[in-house]
């Protein structure tokens, strides 16, 4: 097996989104990263842009990425 030089980290809580498939709201945390809703401003932060920035959500949005996670770690478990 060959050896990596990309550290293994804990990514659980970081969903990754592409920066090309974000509108400019989106990118500048004025818009749901998910839904695209403005109002009220999304404070919920949901991940990281592909260029690094952050990203936020609605509560709604932030809620639903939170019961994946929790749903994706259970199956993981589940499974071992």
């Amino acid at each position: 097996m060959c050896d990596s030089d990309i550290e293994n980290t804990d990514t659980t809580d970081i969903h990754l989104f592409d920066a090309g498939a974000l509108t400019f709201a989106q990118v500048m945390g004025d818009a749901c990263a998910v839904c695209h809703a403005r109002w009220p401003r999304p404070r919920r932060r949901l991940g990281a842009s592909s260029e690094g920035g952050p990203l936020f959500g609605c509560e709604e949005c932030a809620g639903f990425a939170a019961d994946y996670a929790s749903s994706t770690l259970h199956h993981a478990l589940a499974a071992h």
